[in-house]
């Protein structure tokens, strides 16, 4: 409910109290002012878009009803001139030029890898390109394996090509051509399209008052732009593929043949006999080598040895202690043994020896 207020001072304040409503301020209506510009332009993007492509394809569409009506007008009129070739020409649309990706994969045998990759380094730039990856490494066996990327123009991959499958033996070839025309004309619009939003928005910052307008205005103008760059990187990029081929070339070396050992003689005992005496100075070499690991143990167990035997020497010998003397009892009976009768005399009766108490014992 709008109020309007008298000339009267206490208007105001009367007015609040008995509705309880306050007019709208200056604030208010700047927020809606501000949202009702972010829809216009989010509207406005959508609808330019739109419009761009709905405009392309309407004015396709309608070329060839004009010239249908514009030939049947010239027939209609018996006096009217007859159409000369040139106003023919201005009258067609232009021809849409053909965007193709053209991409050749080639594998040479040659004698030379090298030789034959500085031939394709030097074509590239005659033609007007490029080396745009090389590498070469050598085998175990020792052969040479290059292999080159060469970005030539549209107008000269075919020759270029040609003069490399004529460098050596070709192994393998694969040849492939992308149709991007449509991709790129939609890319071209897209970027115009792009173009002429970020200019509307920077025309309404310009013309922009208050400070909240400036903010929104900002941020969609940022979101458009970043927009922009990234068709145009893809414009880019598609330029680049369409307008230079690219031809990867592999050059190797033909495996050289395995060298064949000349036929050993089977051995005789000349041979058997250097064989022996090899063995032989072998293992006394491995004996010395042993006998001479060893001798540093061998020499310090002899010298400890020698010193054990000289402390032996040194060191004097232990006394026994003294037996007491042992006294024999007297004989009483007969000697032991017993004496032996003379020789020629009657043998006389002897009594059994007795051997004395101490060897009994």
């Amino acid at each position: 409910m709008h109020i309007q207020y008298g000339r009267r001072p206490g208007a105001r304040r009367y007015a609040e109290r008995r509705y309880g409503a306050r007019p709208y301020g200056r604030r208010s209506a700047t927020a809606l002012a501000a949202l009702s510009l972010a829809g216009a332009l989010a509207l406005t993007g959508c609808a330019a878009e739109a419009g761009g492509k709905a405009a392309d394809k309407g004015a396709q569409a309608a070329a060839p009803q004009q010239e249908g009506a514009a030939g049947k007008a010239d027939a209609a009129a018996p006096g009217a001139p007859a159409p000369s070739a040139a106003d023919k020409n201005q009258s067609q649309a232009p021809a849409v030029r053909a965007q193709i990706i053209r991409t050749a994969t080639l594998s040479v045998e040659t004698a030379d890898a090298q030789k034959a990759t500085a031939g394709a380094r030097t074509a590239a730039e005659n033609a007007g390109g490029y080396v745009g990856a090389e590498t070469t490494k050598r085998g175990s066996d020792g052969v040479v394996t290059s292999t080159v990327t060469l970005r030539v123009p549209g107008d000269r991959f075919d020759a270029v090509l040609g003069a490399m499958e004529g460098s050596g033996k070709l192994l393998d070839r694969k040849v492939e051509a992308q149709d991007v025309t449509q991709k790129v004309t939609d890319v071209d619009s897209r970027v115009k399209t792009q173009q002429a939003s970020v200019a509307r928005v920077r025309d309404m910052m310009e013309k922009a008052s208050g400070l909240s307008e400036v903010v929104t205005l900002e941020a969609e103008l940022s979101k458009r732009q970043s927009d922009l760059e990234s068709l145009m990187a893809q414009q880019t990029a598609l330029k680049d593929q369409t307008s230079l081929g690219t031809i990867t070339l592999t050059f190797s070396e033909p495996k050289k043949p395995a060298a064949q050992e000349p036929k050993k003689p089977e051995p005789g005992f000349l041979d058997a006999l250097v064989g022996g005496w090899a063995v032989f100075a072998t293992v006394i070499r491995y004996l010395l080598m042993a006998l001479a690991a060893a001798s540093p143990f061998l020499l310090s167990g002899g010298f400890l040895l020698l010193c054990f035997r000289q402390y032996r020497k040194w060191r004097p010998a232990k006394q026994k202690p003294d037996l007491p003397a042992r006294r024999l009892p007297a004989q009483t009976g007969p000697m032991w043994p017993a004496p032996t009768p003379p020789a020629g005399g009657p043998a006389q009766p002897t009594e059994p020896a007795t051997p004395p108490a101490d060897v009994r014992d």
